[in-house]
């Protein structure tokens, strides 16, 4: 099995991978840079999903072209890493979050591989249950060097269209749509992973309290050390995942 790990905001560059080769590779949906490399003597694919340097905001990402590229890498299995707003206010930030549903209310993106004919995927369960399960073995082993790490086990993924944040009561209406987290790139990148049949996880990491949920605008500041933070929660449960993997 081959890991991809797709990089959200702030984490557009993968330290620590070695023997790294850039590719730029063309697909029929338009091109994408990827890296490959080794993490700790494990092969490893790493896409950033802004691209590099960071420029595609969330609606404009090419995410057909992204999975695709991915899958000609020979990539079997994908986890996504996200930084996300609270919608929960029983959430911390900094923490981490391993959603198991999620909601869409994006628009206007190509949210299918399938043009020309009809075809519908389950997505009952977007988030793999085997790689949740196997991040969450990860998390547990791991807890213990990390004496802050606070992760939830569970959550609901509200994918807005961005690149705008949300109004508070907008928040207010994805709390009562049973949402806990709110971010802007799960949709369609999970649906397409689903059409190729590729298994897809994701881990997200709370960046900052939703809008309305704390005094204040959302500072940028604040959400960099709170990116920095979770990186680090996230790079230890990758290495301790690919170590149980192999």
């Amino acid at each position: 099995m081959t890991l991809a790990v797709i990089g959200g905001t702030g984490f557009g560059a993968f330290a620590g991978l070695a023997e790294v080769q850039d590719h730029r590779i063309e697909t029929p949906y338009g091109s994408a840079e990827v890296q490959t490399g080794k993490l700790n003597g494990r092969s490893l694919i790493f896409l950033p999903r802004h691209g590099m340097p960071a420029r595609k905001l969330p609606h404009l990402i090419n995410y057909r072209a992204n999975l695709k590229a991915l899958e000609k890498l020979g990539a079997t299995q994908v986890l996504a890493v996200t930084a996300v707003g609270t919608v929960d206010p029983a959430l911390l930030v900094p923490s981490l979050v391993v959603p198991n549903q999620l909601i869409d209310y994006t628009h206007g993106r190509d949210l299918s591989f399938f043009e020309d004919e009809i075809h519908h995927i389950d997505f009952t369960e977007p988030y793999d249950p085997g790689l949740r399960l196997g991040i969450l073995r990860a998390v547990d082993q791991v807890t213990g060097d990390y004496p802050d790490l606070v992760v939830a086990r569970e959550g609901v993924y509200g994918c807005t269209q961005g690149p705008r944040l949300e109004t508070a009561a907008e928040i207010r209406r994805l709390f009562r749509d049973g949402c806990t987290i709110v971010g802007m790139t799960a949709m369609p990148e999970a649906a397409l992973a689903r059409e190729m049949g590729m298994p897809y996880v994701g881990i997200s990491v709370t960046v900052n309290p939703g809008p309305g949920l704390a005094p204040g605008e959302v500072v940028l500041e604040d959400i960099e050390a709170a990116m920095d933070q979770g990186l680090a929660w996230v790079k230890a449960i990758l290495l301790e995942f690919m170590a149980a993997a192999a």
